[in-house]
């Protein structure tokens, strides 16, 4: 077999590829015997047809081209080797020639990453919001536990904001009641926003039995999106106490013996979070940064099918949940279907070249992912899954995905190279050390910028 590699352009190429017949040998013995085990000739038992009555019967045409159909991927994953392309998604075969006993050539144009030159790096500064935890942000969070804790007690008076009150509904559209527009003894807290808009002006005001009656557009049922003159009944209002914040509390929300304690704890907490935001953010803009130092040739077809991945899983799985469709989430987005196709394609030509340029970091810089951090990565993504590590572990089996959590781990080991040898500096001018934090958001970023690539690019893959 010879082959020869022309360059289309930096994502493209055409391979032409001329096979000698006597390597066509075991693909022609493989396609006598099928054909053997699919026909009968009278005269002859099943499977013992010599190869002359099959060309005789059914034509040497039909035995050539089940040859030359089992024999193309072959030759083709040799071509590939041997040239050392790197081809992403299935090729376009074109047969040139096939002449009988004496050669067989075809052309295969495939997609193929581009060659991608990783410029220095070192000199990527960026800037990320200083880490501050201030008194206010402390008695926040304290406040928000103490809620948690709050208990109610009916009371005989008309309700306020912040009471709980329970509630009958009925929703009439056209005038007539719906089916599933009535509801008994809801619990509701006024000022929440969790019912019907203008529910809470209807109840404020309110004592036990009385009624008013408002105007709402229904978020969900069999009338959703429809305007419905809806009839509450306060059954009975209860006031919301909240305990005193004092070291009994701190004894009975969390492990401290003081609220002193407890507020130490909070804010030790929130310093955390913080410094993981800021090392996130760090992330963000180093790879930004790196993205806009290197030039980036993107596939036209790897970047057509990631468009329709990002928007099948948006439709079907991101907003099926949320019982929404494509024209609603655009409507509460207040964008155009253009707008959003726009997006969509700048989102995903980012992620494109994020897989691309951590991928060449990774060889570049020889990095190898040990059992250890894969393991880590793992409970990691189990954990944002709200699943168990040995449910998402065996998902990830049983779905092929080893690779792609390998993929993403090293991906992000390559970003947190980047950043090490970046200065980031905060708002206040000071350089920040990210420390531990620096590793689990780089792989997060990464596998954020580039999963649904690996996924589209697996696709293609697994279609060649």
């Amino acid at each position: 077999m010879k082959s020869a590699v022309e360059t289309l352009n930096p994502t493209r190429v055409r391979l032409s590829i001329e096979v000698p017949f006597e390597e066509l040998k075991d693909s022609l013995d493989a396609a006598y015997k099928k054909i053997n085990q699919q026909v009968t000739v009278k005269g002859f038992r099943k499977g013992k047809i010599p190869a002359r009555i099959i060309d005789q019967r059914f034509g040497r045409g039909a035995v050539l081209e089940e040859a030359v159909n089992d024999a193309l991927p072959k030759f083709y994953t040799d071509a590939v080797n041997e040239a050392e392309l790197n081809v992403l998604g299935q090729p376009e075969v074109d047969i040139t020639e096939l002449k009988d006993g004496e050669t067989l050539n075809f052309t295969a144009e495939v997609d193929i990453r581009p060659a991608i030159e990783i410029p220095d790096y070192s000199g990527i500064e960026v800037e990320v919001d200083a880490v501050e935890v201030t008194d206010e942000d402390v008695e926040k969070s304290v406040a928000q536990l103490q809620e948690r804790f709050a208990s109610t007690s009916p009371v005989e008076r008309a309700a306020e904001d912040g009471d709980v009150v329970t509630i009958d509904l009925e929703a009439k559209v056209d005038g007539e009641v719906l089916e599933d527009g009535v509801a008994s003894g809801v619990s509701y807290t006024i000022g929440s926003g969790e019912l019907l808009d203008g529910i809470d002006e209807a109840v404020k005001g309110l004592e036990a039995g009385a009624e008013a009656t408002f105007t709402s557009e229904l978020k969900g049922g069999s009338a959703e999106g429809k305007e419905a003159e809806v009839t509450v009944k306060v059954t009975q209002v209860a006031a919301r106490e909240l305990p005193a914040l004092d070291d009994e509390f701190a004894q009975l929300a969390s492990e401290f013996d003081t609220l002193d304690e407890l507020k130490a704890d909070s804010r030790k907490r929130l310093e955390n979070m913080k410094q993981y935001d800021q090392a996130t953010q760090a992330q963000e803009r180093v790879l930004e940064k790196l993205l806009e130092l290197v030039e980036v040739p993107v596939p036209e077809k790897l970047l057509e099918d990631e468009v329709q991945t990002r928007k099948h899983n948006l439709e079907h799985h991101q907003l099926g949940q949320m019982g929404l469709d494509i024209a609603k989430y655009l409507e509460i987005q207040g964008k155009t279907v253009e707008e959003f196709d726009a997006e969509t394609r700048e989102q995903a030509v980012k992620g494109i070249k994020t897989q691309f340029v951590l991928d060449e970091l990774v060889n570049k810089e020889k990095l190898n992912v040990s059992q250890e951090e894969l393991t880590e990565h793992l409970m990691r993504r189990a954990a944002s899954s709200n699943m168990s590590p040995d449910q998402f572990a065996q998902a990830v089996v049983e779905g092929g995905q080893v690779p792609m959590l390998v993929g993403e781990v090293a991906r992000g080991k390559a970003l947190a190279v980047v950043v090490e040898a970046a200065t980031v500096k905060d708002t206040n001018g000071e350089v920040v050390d990210l420390e531990d934090d620096e590793d689990a958001a780089a792989e997060e970023q990464a596998a954020e910028s580039a999963e649904s690539t690996e996924t589209a690019e697996s696709k293609e893959s697994t279609e060649a």
